[in-house]
């Protein structure tokens, strides 16, 4: 389905649904809603977002969070962050760091609640202890890949290891063994026996506790062996309280074993619920943890904050707003079906709150310059300009205006076409805020390129005047040539030129990235207020170009913007030429 259809498409039924669900719950909401009303859990709410510290989170990231803190929020629960930190070899703290960071920029806190699946490791190694006792667990000294194979198909039953039936005292020294550091990494394993022949593979025998030598970044060499997800999971949520497990759609087949785990610890007075919503999948975007980190460790994008990244950090480096982030992810909703999302509408989101807050001022990026002849050599005089037209309150500022400005070299043609109400030979238009010129003449080099171009004002154009009224067609952007501040800007476009690069499984992701997806330009002129204002996280609106925020690297010596949206959707258009 072509892109600008499924956009025309979700709009639709973003707009039915504002119409006639103001204000209502989706599914999941209506779950803990009844569950409260039931009085389940002792009317208790509370959930958790359980990142693994691997990595940079990603917008997809963002809508868990928006799900797990935003349902707490709203129904007056609590919500806790634990970081699933079941394995060394991949976790660092900077992941911690930076996972943190941005769940307090999206505007949410987990106040005290600050957990980490290693703060169970005792009770889970305990419990682990207690289900061999039982009989209903083993050490398998099978490879992997035997016991892959011996899993079987969905249609066909599993084939029990030959380890399966070992004593319970032969299994209890051999696990206690394992996490003592006698065995190597892979040697051994520690299964849950469960059925060989369920129709969920989950089920057969899943494998609970691997050895793992690697120093963990909190508990040190303490523990050789580590919980896989599934077994530490559920008991996380149930050692914190937690009520309501939500996760995304892919936990659909884990949820019973999530369930079976969880009912060695949990009773009638409570036990944990895992609900399941549909992922964020965006176009043009790729949301592996694992592509990610490639595209980071080969070099071929800056760093986990690149402005191009789906990254939370590289969507804040590039000037997009928590609000736009919030409002796209309400937008989109949650529902139990898979979708691709147009990246269109993450970008209308960010256009809107950016139009609503960004401060207006003048910026030429490829800039050719015009003197205005019969303009009095030595004048400068100030123009006022809005700051905001969308935000009264937020005032204007003044901008001086001289004999020689800069204008955007594609706003002048020498021989236009019809309808090009730009700067042309003997065409007038007005300067934003000024007054209206006319070109009178076209100086070129030796080879033929433009120079510079001779214009005449009209002294009553300008607001206030007699004149002021008089109507041109066309109306540019401009800077004073003597008081224009140099500036770089880093024009940034989407990553991949595919529309799902996930669907394309015959190919190497990285063969699908955007060549054009970073353009840098030098020389960029900016008026003297950009530059005095020129903050790290403050939003501007290029005029007639784009919004753009200053980068981390630019300093008052040496000015970067980065662009981060432009005014208008023209990649589609561009993509069809």
């Amino acid at each position: 389905m072509p892109t600008k259809f499924c956009t025309r498409l979700i709009m639709v039924e973003i707009n039915e649904q504002d119409n006639t669900e103001k204000k209502g719950l989706n599914f999941v909401e209506q779950i803990v809603a009844d569950d409260l009303k039931d009085g389940k859990n002792g009317g208790r709410l509370n959930t958790r977002f359980p990142p693994e510290p691997n990595g940079y989170l990603h917008i997809g990231h963002a809508k868990a969070i928006c799900m797990d803190f935003g349902v707490a929020e709203k129904f007056g629960g609590t919500c806790n962050l634990r970081f699933d930190d079941t394995n060394p070899v991949k976790e660092d703290v900077e992941y911690v760091d930076a996972i943190r960071e941005d769940i307090h920029w999206l505007g949410f806190d987990w106040g005290d609640r600050e957990y980490y699946a290693s703060d169970y490791f005792p009770q889970l190694y305990d419990l682990a202890i207690r289900l061999i006792k039982e009989g209903k667990a083993y050490v398998d000294d099978q490879t992997s890949e035997q016991i892959a194979a011996q899993k079987g198909t969905p249609t066909t039953p599993g084939v029990n290891s030959p380890f399966r039936d070992r004593s319970v005292e032969e299994n209890l020294d051999l696990f206690q063994r394992m996490n003592a550091g006698e065995f190597e990494e892979g040697s051994r394993v520690l299964r849950a026996k469960i059925d060989m022949a369920n129709s969920n593979m989950h089920f057969r025998d899943p494998i609970m506790y691997r050895i793992i030598k690697h120093p963990h970044h909190r508990t040190g060499t303490t523990w050789k062996v580590y919980p896989m997800y599934d077994f530490a999971h559920g008991q996380s949520d149930y050692f914190e309280g937690v009520t309501h497990s939500i996760c995304t759609l892919e936990f659909v087949p884990h949820r019973p074993l999530y369930d079976y785990f969880v009912r060695e610890l949990a009773d009638d007075t409570y036990c944990p619920r895992q609900i399941e919503f549909n992922r964020l999948n965006l176009t043009y975007t790729v949301m592996s943890k694992r592509k990610l980190l490639q595209l980071v460790k080969e070099g071929l994008v800056a760093g986990w904050d690149d402005p191009r990244m789906p990254t939370i950090s590289g969507m804040r480096r590039r000037g997009f707003t928590p609000a736009a982030i919030r409002n796209f992810i309400e937008r989109i909703g949650y529902t139990k079906y898979e979708a691709l999302n147009s990246v269109s509408l993450l970008e209308y989101a960010v256009r809107e709150d950016l139009n609503a807050h960004a401060t207006r001022a003048m910026a030429v990026i490829n800039p050719v310059k015009v003197v205005i002849t019969n303009y009095p050599e030595g004048q400068v005089e100030t123009v006022e300009m809005d700051n905001n037209p969308e935000e009264p309150e937020s005032g204007t500022h003044q901008m001086p205006f001289s004999r020689e400005i800069f204008i955007e070299r594609d706003d002048f043609m020498e021989n236009p076409p019809k309808k090009f109400f730009r700067l042309a030979p003997g065409a007038e238009v007005r300067l934003k805020g000024a007054y209206i010129i006319k070109c009178d003449e076209v100086v070129k080099d030796a080879e033929g390129n433009i120079t510079e171009l001779r214009c005449s004002y009209d002294p009553d154009s300008r607001s206030g005047m007699p004149g002021a009224s008089r109507k041109v067609k066309g109306t540019l952007h401009w800077v004073s040539a003597e008081h224009a501040v140099d500036a770089t800007v880093r024009l940034y476009d989407r990553l991949f030129n595919v529309e799902n690069p996930a669907a394309e499984t015959d190919r190497d992701f990285r063969e699908m990235l955007n060549p054009d997806s970073l353009k840098v330009v030098e020389g960029v002129k900016v008026e003297p207020f950009i530059a005095e204002n020129a903050s790290k996280g403050k939003k501007f609106q290029f005029q007639r170009i784009g919004y753009f925020t200053p980068d981390y690297d630019s300093t008052p010596e040496h000015l970067i913007f980065n662009r981060t949206i432009a005014l208008k959707d023209s990649w589609e258009k561009e993509q069809k030429k």
